[in-house]
Formats: C-alpha cells, sequence, structure tokens
C-alpha cells in the first residue's frame, strides 16, 4: 500500500532552510543514487529523501552526456543526421534510422519502394526484439539474476551478425538513407538465411529458457509483482507509451493507429494487406506486467517477420524521385554523368536538396514507445529546426511517481522496468 508521508511541526524560526518543506518528516536524510551506481550505467542520478529504508522523495536529475542532438540537426543534411539518430537509442540504433528517414520521407514526399519497406520493417523488428532482450536481461542482472542477463545478450549478438551484415557496422549501422538505403542487400538468400535462422532455431528456445527461469523464480515475482504500480488513468495523464503504457492497459500502438511501412494496407501499391501480430495487453501496471508485455512482444516480432522474410519484392531498393533527394545507384554514378553530377551535388555541394518550406510531424512505434520527428525545412539543404519526441525522455518523468514509498531496493526493479536510454534524455 502507499507509504504515509506524514508531516511533522518545523520550527522555521530555528531551521529557516526547511521554510516552506513543513511536510519533511524529521528524521529523513539524502541520498544521491548514481550516476556511479551499477543500474545506473553512469548516466542517471537520483536524489531521493529516505525515511529509513523508505522513498519518501524521488528528484532524477538528467543532463550527464551533453549530447545537443536537435541543435546538431541544423549543422547536417538530411542523409548526415542519421549517424547522430542511431545514438540516441543505442539499443537499437536501427530504430532510430528508420524513424528519422520515414520523417524527411514525409517531408519530401517520397514513397519509398515495396523492397524497401520490407526490409525496413524487417530490420525495424529486429531492432525491437534487440531492445527487450536488453531490456529485461540487463533488468534481471540489477535484480542479482545474472544467468537472465547472459541469455538475453547472448541472442543479441545474432541480430548484429545481421546488422553488421546488412550495413557494414555491428553498433551503429546508419543504414538508411532518403527514398531508400545505404545500398542493396548483399546477398538476399544469405539474409533471408541468416534471419530464418535465428527466428526459428535460435531466438524461441532462448526466449523460453529466459522466460522460464523469470517467470518461475520466486525471488524476481516477489521483486517485481506489484511494484511502481501505474493505473491506466495514470499512465494516459503522464502521456506514456510504448510497453509501459500496455502493461497499464493503454490499448495504443503507433504500428496499429498511425501505421507505416509494411503495418498499413496497400503497403506495395498492389492491395495487399498489413502484416498481422496482436498488441500484448496488462492491466496490473506493475514490474512484473512489463515484463510479460516486452516478452510477448519479442514473439509478435518474430511472427511479423517470418509473414516477411520468405516475400522480399524484388526491383529497386531506393526509389526514383522526381527531385535529387535520393542517391543515384553506384552503377549510375560509375557509368553516366547525370547520375555522377546527382550524387556530386548531394555530397559535395548540398545543391541537390530542394527541400519544401514546410513543416511535419511523422511517429513510429519504437521498442520504448512512441518516436517522433517534428522537422522545419526552411527550402536550404538542411533542417532548420528539429525536434525530437523521444520516448525515454517522457517515459522517465514517472520515475518519481512509481518509486516514492517504496522501499530503496525497489528502485533497481522500476528503473529496469521503464528501460532508460540515458541518450534519448538529453537534448
Amino acid at each position: 500500500m502507499p507509504y504515509d508521508l506524514k508531516p511533522i511541526d518545523i520550527d522555521v524560526e530555528t531551521t529557516p532552510y526547511l521554510e516552506g518543506r513543513e511536510d519533511i518528516a524529521g528524521d529523513r536524510w539524502t541520498l544521491n543514487f548514481g550516476p556511479q551506481h551499477p543500474a545506473t550505467h553512469t548516466t542517471l542520478r537520483i536524489v531521493m529523501e529516505l525515511d529509513g529504508e523508505r522513498v519518501a522523495r524521488a528528484v532524477p536529475h538528467i543532463g550527464y552526456l551533453h549530447s545537443g542532438f536537435e541543435k546538431l540537426a541544423e549543422a547536417l543534411d538530411y542523409n548526415q543526421y542519421v549517424t547522430i539518430v542511431s545514438r540516441m537509442d543505442y539499443v537499437s540504433p536501427i530504430c532510430n534510422d528508420i524513424a528519422w528517414h520515414g520523417a524527411v520521407e514525409k517531408l519530401f514526399d517520397i514513397d519509398i519502394t515495396p523492397r524497401c519497406k520490407v526490409v525496413r520493417t524487417i530490420l525495424f523488428e529486429l531492432g525491437r526484439i534487440q531492445n527487450h532482450l536488453m531490456c529485461v536481461g540487463a533488468a534481471a542482472l540489477d535484480l542479482g539474476a545474472f544467468t537472465g542477463f547472459l541469455y538475453g545478450f547472448n541472442e543479441r549478438e545474432h541480430i548484429y551478425d545481421i546488422i553488421d551484415y546488412v550495413s557494414g557496422q555491428r553498433f551503429h549501422p546508419d543504414y538508411t538513407r532518403v527514398g531508400g538505403t545505404m545500398m542493396d542487400l548483399p546477398d538476399e538468400e544469405l539474409f533471408k538465411k541468416m534471419v530464418k535462422k535465428f527466428i526459428n532455431e535460435q531466438m524461441p528456445p532462448a526466449l523460453d529458457d529466459l522466460f522460464g527461469m523469470l517467470s518461475r523464480n520466486r525471488i524476481f515475482r516477489d521483486r517485481t509483482e506489484g511494484i511502481g504500480v501505474m493505473s491506466k488513468e495514470e499512465a494516459i495523464q503522464w502521456s506514456l507509451t510504448g510497453p509501459l503504457a500496455r502493461a497499464s492497459g493503454v490499448k495504443r500502438d503507433v504500428r496499429k493507429d498511425e501505421p507505416f511501412l509494411c503495418f498499413e494496407d496497400n503497403w506495395d501499391g498492389q492491395g495487399s494487406s498489413a502484416v498481422n501480430f496482436k498488441v500484448p495487453i496488462a492491466t496490473t501496471g506493475d514490474v512484473f506486467a512489463r515484463f510479460l508485455v516486452r516478452v510477448e512482444e519479442i514473439k509478435q516480432s518474430v511472427e511479423i517477420i517470418k509473414q516477411l522474410i520468405d516475400d522480399i519484392p524484388g526491383g529497386p531498393m531506393n526509389t526514383v524521385a522526381d527531385g535529387k533527394a535520393v542517391k543515384p545507384p553506384k552503377s549510375g554514378v560509375y557509368g553516366s554523368i547525370e547520375g555522377l553530377i546527382q550524387h556530386f551535388e548531394l555530397v559535395m555541394t548540398n545543391r541537390g536538396w530542394e527541400a519544401p518550406i514546410n513543416e511535419v510531424y511523422s511517429c513510429v512505434e519504437s521498442p520504448n514507445g512512441e518516436l517522433g520527428y517534428t522537422i522545419v525545412a526552411d527550402g536550404g539543404p538542411r533542417p532548420w529546426r528539429v525536434s525530437v519526441r523521444p520516448p525515454c525522455f517522457i517515459n522517465y518523468a514517472t520515475f518519481s511517481k512509481m518509486l516514492e514509498g517504496h522501499l530503496l531496493a525497489d528502485t533497481v526493479a522500476i528503473l529496469g522496468s521503464i528501460n532508460i536510454i540515458a541518450a534519448e534524455l538529453d537534448r
């Protein structure tokens, strides 16, 4: 039950520093939780006011990365900025790449090819699995279940192998470009083989082991059930999205409500239906419910990939746009003067960008919730302003609400269930 914060009588004349703080109990002390703490990953600081072992107040502090992500957009063109967004949610960077260029393509009114949509959707769901495995594994680690972390991290390595094969980089792929990708799949059959081996042979048994080990563990259940509860009404009031909202009973998923890529009907222009999947919903809104939602979302992502992997359309990966915002294929660069000029203007002079003077907002269902980009363009080769709606920034705002009244030891359980990626906190 909620901790009862009972005010005491305070003589402000003898303790003037407590003026306006008459609600503080008499036997409280301040504790800095992090940033030098394993559960805060050196980038989060929480100033706690403790009454014994109970947390009476908790004030999160951010700003330890000094990244300036939004401001950097004003100095980079629409392709170069992808190297920055992949460093926001660095646990699943491919999702950031796809979200950013989806917003840019909305600004330029560019419709990507069916082949590109399928490949992006597959990679997006691999990124979701990648993120959830890290969240569940690290949350288990913070509570002392080191084996759970190894189970989750081992499967992430297989996704890194796939990303590395497609883009040439394991950690920050920076794979997307305006109107397509940096290059086509090196070998489509080998790509399919790698993905199918992962979703059919490697992921299912590992997930079953991880889920069974934690869900049947009495200590894990005691540390997570009834902890950090957010009701459905509270989740809506705090603007929560993603697994946190769905664990509290909020039935919202951008893939269903504002579909993009292969999540919308007629995504290929030939009447194809959207991929079929279920949105997992829980009602208890506690740490354990968030764990269950993420595990089920991994299973649903596997099902989405299964529907697409055997039917990747042929044709070009990059669209052929009326303007010059899309890079020409390498064959065109090396084989024609028009392709060489277009490539030169985009990369060397920035003269190829013909952005409309407009403002757009585009969002996706990232692993942690709604990830959105607002782009304000003034017709130049770079955005005039970029504003990000990072899910971790919104979700972290609820941490104090979830934690107050709980024991100090519950801090790491609640923090792990929110899955804060600190790079999304610093603008």
